[in-house]
């Protein structure tokens, strides 16, 4: 469970690096799309395959689900960030349907059935630190296959869908608007003509947006909208104010009033947050709401209990040196005071002046823990039984441990179509209420994921639920009595991952609210693991999952942790976990974390640690003594509930022990070639006030240092790109024709210098020139947010850590190689890695099974397209095999499936009489082991290299 949670043009970034931020605007951002896929069809690198390696058991963030109410068996998931998903057999097998698209990010779903027209709200409703940002609403009437934008491109995130079930061109959206900035186009949008036109319906202000429709199950006139206002920053969110309320239309979405206003029985004013509706008939309505209004301050401490941090706040010297000692432990022993505060020396401390009683209280407020001590109302439902016209709370007493801190993470709520006093809202847990919300029960199950965001009941059995959680997908049948668990897609949403050098090389990631997971990079995905009882990958800690090191004398030395900072050291082989959190002094203030706290292992020695927070800390002893080897490398940080002016990354140069350079998240990077006996700020010529998503110490020219920053807290997604070959005294821009889209990290090629990666909020991309141009992958991954990249040398793999799509793998070794030389031949065959022969090839276990049938892969690099003929010869040039494939200009791969023709058996027989080459069950012969060549030409040039059946 989360603690809190929080375009497209061409762009000379030389030419903008002292521009404001501002939002991106949406014409730039449809162009940019349109030159991102103009950019696919001639990149040099389509054709690398990836390969999705998982994991999926633990899934991702679900925002909706479409059941078709004739078949229960078919549905369609909405995935925050990894997409559409379609199931005709009930959750067993699912398919990507919404790849093709210009985005994945959903916010919404809406079908109609009868006509199979899918409508899809593009950028996620819930505003949470990684609510990816829509293009407006996608239609498709061929079931997935194409995808049209139909308007709103400006919308960014969409709240709701509603169809007329009457008549399909009739559509009614909400638009909650620009998660980080204000923009116009929120509020009520409606079309009668199938999304050819859109008329704006209702507009209340340009923070305000529309998060909820609902409209009566028989009466399309009749409808609600719940109106959110909020403001999201980077260091503060705002999730309620005076535009939050509800609206009903009588002219289906036409018209709109406010009906929660004073008197009504509905909060007003500036404590309103997020609303979710639930529409019974025309009369019953309910709404389930995250009151952010204080609570009454008469639920006091009891006499007799223990003392807590408020105590501090207001405590006098000498009745602090009153306190008993056992009492004043067990405060500090609780709240995780360092060791060697304890009330004795504290007490000495206090008498001194050093520390005063407030300090106390100080040390344990960090922004996370500010949170939580905010005494708001929280989750509350009201119902209407009178059309909407006067409301009233279902219950008596706080529905606490619903919403937490983040209640504008859910407010959800379902009314079961055959019964009016039967509800559900969904937060953490999912409640369900069988007498009209006076009670409820949890519904939760141990294999549910704890954070909830969409519920399907059956109207025709409203015992069938089917669930979306941070989780994925549940079905109940027993009305949430029990679960099955429908997580077959690779939908994880990872912020981190990594590798270790172990044989084969294991994977390492930390998740958004599913914590961190090990496995193997070739473990099966599949359903086979359902018989062993044994899933390949491994979950190693909860919470949402952080960074990771692994220490490379020891695999099972793993560093990692969950949000804020809250590391730990692990030593898998003995299943031990030590909490390696630095802890400031008393009397200093609080260290800052980030969200994804940067973590390091020193590449001179593996018993070094760094730890960023607002300071540089370092151990020296794995993580149990930490010394602050800088003062604060940010800002200084901002009011808010946020933390910010915090360190976002570290990198120590391989050539130097003590070059070290830190990024922080108000723009700041610094640099230290002294171990931090001094810091230099080398950020003054950049773009300001912008995330620094990755800094890298170049593994091959000492000076070298690459820069990426990322605008999405400000709803900018210009691609910013840099290196310095001065330790960062000057700066260029490297992403001349980058379509702008933020970037997340930057990874150096670890063999070739001229070769680079970057990860974006949309996709992946490769430089084979040191950034004068990039280039953009494609083949087998969708248009993804890509948070990490990580190269397993030895393996020579590349992974690409998604939000939304899980893992991704591939081969770099021919990117590796892709020199001039090679470019200037103008066709290369590249070495390929031969093939064990086995006893299996073209025969099965049983007649009923399809037989093993080898495929060998070949790449080969052309400088134009057109046709070549692939030969496999024996040494002495005679064609045992041949075929043709079309080639593009770049990087091609094709797969030879091992076989040989009848005459081919015969000229080895011939040449080799001793070997026989015997038909295989399926009919065809394969190559016998021995030394052959593959050769390729295109008519002009012929290319040939080696082929080893072992």
């Amino acid at each position: 469970m989360k603690i809190f949670t929080s375009s497209l043009v061409f762009v000379l970034l030389s030419t903008i690096v002292f521009a404001q931020q501002s939002p991106t605007p949406a014409e730039v951002v449809q162009k940019g799309l349109s030159a991102k896929k103009q950019m696919e069809t001639s990149s040099l690198v389509r054709h690398v395959p990836f390969k999705n390696i998982g994991p999926t058991v633990m899934s991702g963030r679900v925002v909706d689900v479409d059941v078709n109410p004739e078949n229960t068996a078919e549905f369609y998931v909405g995935y925050a960030s990894g997409g559409l998903w379609y199931t005709v057999n009930n959750g067993t097998t699912f398919e990507p349907v919404l790849d093709t698209a210009e985005t994945i990010n959903v916010g919404d779903i809406a079908v109609d059935w009868k006509n199979n027209i899918i409508w899809v709200g593009t950028g996620e409703n819930n505003s949470s630190r990684s609510s990816y940002a829509g293009t407006g609403i996608l239609k498709s009437t061929d079931k997935g296959k194409t995808w049209k934008n139909v308007g709103l491109p400006d919308s960014h995130h969409i709240g709701r869908i509603v169809i007329n079930p009457n008549n399909p061109d009739e559509v009614v959206v909400g638009v909650t608007g620009h998660l980080y900035s204000v923009n116009e186009e929120r509020g009520v949008y409606k079309t009668t003509d199938g999304g050819t036109t859109w008329n704006k319906t209702l507009f209340i202000n340009n923070e305000t947006g529309i998060i909820d429709l609902a409209s009566a199950p028989n009466n399309f006139n009749v409808m609600y909208a719940a109106a959110w206002d909020k403001d999201r920053k980077a260091w503060n969110f705002e999730g309620n104010g005076p535009g939050s309320g509800v609206y009903k239309s009588t002219d289906a979405g036409n018209t709109w009033t406010k009906i929660s206003v004073e008197g009504s029985g509905f909060p007003t004013g500036e404590g309103v947050g997020r609303i979710g509706l639930a529409v019974f008939d025309q009369n019953t309505v309910y709404v389930v709401h995250d009151s952010q209004f204080r609570r009454d301050k008469s639920d006091t401490k009891k006499d007799g209990e223990g003392l807590t941090k408020e105590d501090f706040k207001t405590m006098s010297k000498d009745a602090f040196l009153k306190l008993e000692d056992k009492k004043l432990n067990a405060f500090l022993k609780t709240n995780g005071f360092q060791e060697k505060y304890r009330a004795d020396n504290l007490k000495q401390l206090v008498r001194g002046g050093t520390v005063q009683p407030i300090d106390l209280a100080k040390y344990l407020e960090d922004a996370n823990a500010m949170l939580f001590d905010t005494p708001v109302v929280g989750a509350e439902v009201y119902r209407s039984d009178d059309a909407g016209k006067s409301w009233k709370k279902t219950h008596e007493d706080f529905l606490d441990d619903i919403f937490y801190s983040y209640g504008y993470y859910f407010a959800q709520i379902q009314v079961n179509p055959a019964n009016k006093d039967h509800i559900y809202i969904s937060g953490v847990p999912i409640l369900k209420s069988k007498d009209a919300g006076k009670t409820f029960t949890s519904i939760s199950g141990r294999n549910v994921h704890a954070d909830h965001h969409s519920l399907w009941i059956n109207p025709k059995n409203p015992m069938h639920l089917i669930n979306g959680n941070d989780g994925g997908v549940n079905i109940s049948y027993d009305d949430g009595e029990h679960w099955i668990k429908a997580n077959q897609p690779s939908v994880g949403q990872f912020y981190y991952i990594n590798v270790d050098n172990e044989k084969p090389y294991n994977v390492y990631g930390g998740l958004q609210d599913n914590g961190v997971w090990v496995g193997a990079h070739n473990a099966r995905e599949d359903v086979s693991w359902h018989q062993s009882g044994h899933y390949p990958w491994e979950s190693i800690m909860g919470g949402d999952g952080m960074q990771v090191q692994i220490d490379n004398r020891n695999a099972n030395i793993v560093y990692t942790g969950f949000q804020f900072g809250n590391y730990f050291r692990l030593d898998r082989a003995k299943e031990k976990q030590t909490y390696i959190q630095p802890k400031h002094e008393l009397g200093e203030s609080p260290y800052r974390f980030n969200w994804q706290t940067p973590i390091l292992l020193s590449p001179h020695n593996q018993d070094i640690l760094y730890l960023g927070g607002n300071k540089l800390m370092r151990s020296m002893n794995q993580g149990d003594d930490w010394t602050a080897i800088s003062n604060d490398l940010t800002g200084g940080g901002k009011k808010g509930n946020v933390a910010y002016g915090t360190l976002t990354t570290i990198s120590e140069s391989p050539f130097q022990f003590g070059l070290i350079y830190t990024g922080s998240d108000d723009g700041l990077v610094y640099v230290t070639k002294n171990s931090g006996g001094s810091w230099n700020k080398i950020s003054n010529t950049l773009p300001k006030d912008l995330w620094v998503s990755r800094v890298i110490a170049s593994s091959h020219k000492k000076e070298r240092v690459y820069v990426t920053l990322n605008g999405y807290r400000w709803d900018d997604f210009t691609p910013y790109v840099y290196v310095s070959e001065n330790y960062g005294q000057t700066w260029t821009a490297i992403g001349s024709n980058l379509p702008a889209s933020a970037i997340n990290v930057i990874k150096e090629d670890p063999e070739n210098e001229n070769v680079l990666y970057l990860g974006t909020d949309n996709g992946a991309y490769v430089t084979l020139d040191k950034g004068k141009t990039w280039q953009a992958f494609s083949e087998g991954i969708p248009d993804v947010a890509v948070h990490d990249i990580v190269i397993q040398e030895d393996a020579k793999d590349l992974l690409l850590g998604t939000h939304g799509r899980s893992i991704y793998k591939t081969n770099i070794e021919p990117i590796q190689l892709l020199d001039n030389t090679i470019i200037n031949k103008g066709l290369h065959v590249f070495e390929n890695e031969g093939m064990k022969w086995s006893e299996r090839w073209g025969v099965s276990w049983s007649k009923w099974m399809e037989p093993r049938e080898p495929s060998l892969p070949i790449t080969f690099y052309a400088s134009a397209p057109g046709k070549f003929t692939v030969k496999i010869t024996t040494a002495s040039g005679k064609i045992l095999q041949q075929f043709s494939v079309d080639g593009d200009k770049g990087l091609n791969y094709t797969k030879y499936d091992v076989t040989i023709t009848e005459k081919a058996k015969n000229i080895l027989e011939k040449e080799f009489p001793d070997d026989k080459v015997v038909k295989r069950k399926n009919g065809k012969y394969y190559l016998p082991i021995g030394s052959y060549e593959i050769v390729i030409s295109d008519g002009k040039k012929t290319e040939k290299v080696g082929l080893e059946i072992n």
